[in-house]
């Protein structure tokens, strides 16, 4: 089985070489390709991956490339988790908004948008190649923002289904409070990429008992505290949002934070010169503790679930992914993506059926959606219109003068990645 990862250079990749290397019952990889432009970078990641493997006696092979056509070339799976433009977009994406009173992010808002606008064509053209090195290869789509990512990738017919972590890093936090193995919980997560609720918290499958009243008696402060929400919040609303809702629950008080501290662009820049530097020394062999501050925890465990699912039928029976709704969300178009409980398998992801909703939610998902829908129109066919329209239809701006302001923000901080300027 041969596997290839795309943004390989990444810091992030440790993590998930370190479940390859503990997880290989699961998913025997024969062949770890990590392709990346920055070869310094590339040569460093390589070279600790090497040693995970090493130490945990995996017998696969890590090759490391700057040729994407020879990484993806008889590719099983191809994993995507790069970052247009670098950290130093991402600083940029954190910043100017603010400026216009709107949430600087990188997944939502303004700064997501200038993402999608410079991701979307890079992606595909790699999709296209992996297309052509081998039409039956599985695309895993890490990268943000992967709702409109992934769409993009659906609709030109790619083989493709998207991966978040945020599912798996609440299913790992309700089993410690609850005190079960997280294989136990099954989660009845909903929502769109980076929008999601739990609005069920099942012991031992989808059919289980709900335990989710009793999470949120007992634990609700913790909960709460994690989320940076009130918990008055989530006894109202009886179901627990991703950490993400704050953006739109909290807009005004998360935009005088970001103003007032370091961005987490900033941060993990620093971050990631310090794990680099530990990456080059020839004695370490396991991922670092630092590694858990970068973000993207459990990772390594979803993606390795998924890959094997597509690849070989094993793997978890369930899973959240991001795929097309195809009307498991009525009120949503059939070629949206959602983010839901599916049944994963070689054939690909059927999403579980999903139960009746409360409007709070329902509505602001249609909302999203239709900004998606504008976002990708951009993303592919480009022009400051449609950049305008997606910005004024995004909940978080919503204001005319606001969008053509951030309209001209957008385009002037990205004109090397838009073709169409």
């Amino acid at each position: 089985m041969k596997l290839t990862v795309v943004g390989g250079g990444s810091t992030y990749t440790p993590e998930l070489v370190d479940g390859f290397a503990r997880l290989r019952d699961t998913l025997p990889v024969e062949e770890l390709v990590l392709v990346d432009p920055a070869a310094d970078r590339l040569e460093l990641v390589g070279g600790l991956a090497r040693r995970i493997f090493a130490r945990q006696d995996h017998p696969g092979r890590i090759v490391t490339t700057s040729d994407l056509d020879a990484a993806v070339d008889g590719a099983d799976a191809v994993l995507l988790q790069l970052r247009v433009g670098g950290q130093a977009a991402r600083l940029q994406d954190e910043t100017w908004p603010l400026d216009c009173g709107c949430v600087g992010q990188e997944t939502t808002g303004a700064g997501g948008l200038a993402k999608a606008l410079r991701t979307v064509p890079v992606v595909l053209d790699i999709a296209e190649r992996v297309r052509r090195a081998n039409p039956r290869a599985w695309i895993i789509d890490f990268t943000n923002p992967v709702g409109i990512v992934t769409r993009a990738l659906l609709q030109a017919g790619h083989r493709a289904v998207g991966l978040c972590n945020v599912a798996i890093g609440l299913q790992r936090k309700f089993a410690a409070l609850l005190d079960v193995a997280p294989a136990e919980l099954h989660l009845d997560h909903v929502g769109l990429n980076h929008l999601t609720w739990e609005t069920g918290v099942r012991l031992h499958g989808p059919e289980g008992e709900d335990v989710l009243p009793r999470l949120l008696a007992g634990h609700a402060d913790a909960i709460a505290a994690d989320l940076r929400l009130p918990r008055a919040l989530l006894n109202r609303l009886g179901v627990v949002p991703s950490y993400y809702l704050r953006y739109y629950y909290a807009h005004d008080e998360v935009v005088r934070e970001l103003r007032t501290k370091p961005s987490r662009a900033a941060e993990v820049a620093a971050m990631e010169k310090e794990l680099l530097a530990l990456y080059a020394d020839p004695a370490l062999d396991e991922k670092p503790a630092l590694l858990a501050k970068r973000g993207g925890a459990f990772y390594s465990e979803a993606a390795v679930d998924l890959a094997a699912a597509l690849l070989t039928g094993s793997g978890s029976p369930y899973q959240v992914v991001n795929t097309r709704n195809a009307g498991t969300l009525p009120f949503l178009p059939d070629d949206a993506v959602i983010e839901v409980q599916a049944a994963v398998g070689p054939k690909g992801a059927s999403p579980l059926p999903v139960t009746s909703l409360d409007p709070l939610c329902t509505g602001l998902m249609a909302h999203v959606t239709a900004y998606e829908d504008l976002a990708l129109d951009a993303a592919l066919r480009g022009g400051r219109d449609r950049v305008f329209k997606a910005l004024l239809s995004h909940p978080l701006i919503g204001q005319y003068e606001y969008a053509e302001e951030l309209t001209d923000r957008l385009v002037a901080h990205n004109r090397e990645h838009l073709a169409w300027v």
